[in-house]
């Protein structure tokens, strides 16, 4: 059973390659967060304000990939958190036909932030993934 999610925050500190993003269950209380890297936390957050480069970056080049190649991308999935990965895919139809894209959970936010693509996480990844109870 998968769970539907949305970006809650985005922390950006210039100073660390490491940054994070936040995720909070949709009509819920779960929330958890994810360890992201500078370049995909940039992408992130300019796709949320609306800022277009003056060249495609990497996620708009695989959004519009996507798009001219008869694709819709329909929703993330995180499925899996493995040694403290997490393993994501992209689920896009094309011709009727629905396909899976491998992706980091960062890349898979940065391709869909801004729009109304959803999000959801699996149960399991969800229970391991949020706050320890005590």
């Amino acid at each position: 059973m998968t769970v539907q999610m949305s970006l809650s925050r985005i922390f950006i500190r210039e100073m660390t390659d490491l940054q994070f993003i936040e995720l909070e269950e949709v009509g819920g209380g779960r929330a958890f967060p994810i360890v992201i890297g500078l370049t995909e936390a940039m992408a992130i957050e300019r796709r949320l304000k609306g800022r277009v480069p003056p060249r495609p970056q990497t996620h708009d080049l695989l959004a519009t990939a996507i798009d001219q190649l008869g694709g819709t991308l329909e929703r993330i999935v995180i499925h899996t958190l493995k040694e403290n990965t997490f393993f994501a895919k992209l689920i896009v139809t094309q011709d009727g036909k629905e396909i899976e894209i491998d992706s980091r959970p960062s890349d898979a936010i940065a391709i869909a932030a801004g729009t109304d693509i959803p999000i959801y996480v699996d149960e399991s990844v969800l229970e391991e993934a949020g706050p320890e109870d005590g």
